[in-house]
């Protein structure tokens, strides 16, 4: 049996979760969740110590979970944004983001939780600048992202005795697929060399899961930076 921890990463087969999964190869042994089985197959070619874990996160239960007796580290990456304003959002689209951006990541965590607790393990949330602070039109998207900012505070209380630590990742606009979905929704242009690389984004989490252990890294946020204007 292999000695390297194990992490599961959920959106893994794109934009922020691949570059996560790319960053953690070298170290972890790696779960690549994902719907797209196609796209998680030719990571995983990528990546020798991967394997595939196809599952619709919104339908998951006890038995996609059942071999996972120990689990080191938990990166929740998947997620959506609906784009509106208020008064033009229907409840079908609260309850579709509130379902994947929230109440997926809390029942696969729910279900992982004694293999987190037997290896003492680490949760890392994939939020957004949305979950700081919300603006017009994406009112669903933001309140999904407070919540899971909510959540993330919460199951680091609880688990604390657990021995689990529990990090919220706030980045920027980054460039990905759902970022350029994302810039559709707005009429804008996509512009990637204003936004965050992935990879950025994924340095940030493996700073927070390779911190000392006499650290707790909670919170790390993460910005696009072009440097000073003259």
């Amino acid at each position: 049996m292999s000695e390297r921890p194990v992490a599961l990463i959920t959106g893994a087969s794109r934009g922020i979760g691949a570059a996560v999964a790319r960053a953690l190869a070298p170290t972890y042994d790696l779960l690549l969740g994902g719907r797209d089985r196609t796209a998680l197959d030719a990571l995983c070619a990528e990546l020798p110590r991967a394997r595939p874990w196809a599952v619709e996160l919104t339908a998951v239960n006890a038995a996609d979970v059942e071999k996972i007796d120990r689990l080191d580290l938990l990166v929740h990456s998947a997620g959506i944004a609906r784009l509106g304003a208020l008064a033009e959002t229907p409840a079908e689209v609260w309850r579709q983001t509130f379902e994947v951006n929230v109440v997926a990541v809390a029942e696969l965590t729910r279900l992982l939780l004694p293999a987190l607790r037997a290896a003492h393990g680490h949760v890392v949330l994939i939020n957004s600048g949305s979950g700081q602070r919300a603006n017009p039109n994406w009112g669903s998207y933001a309140a999904s992202k407070f919540a899971l900012r909510a959540y993330a505070d919460v199951l680091r209380e609880e688990e604390h005795g657990e021995g689990i630590r529990v990090t919220s990742i706030y980045p920027g606009r980054a460039d990905t697929d759902m970022q350029r979905d994302v810039r559709a929704q707005e009429s804008g242009p996509y512009e990637p060399e204003r936004y965050l690389d992935a990879a950025s984004v994924a340095r940030a989490v493996l700073a927070a899961v390779s911190a000392t252990p006499d650290a707790h890294v909670t919170e790390i946020t993460v910005r696009p930076w072009a440097g000073p204007t003259r």
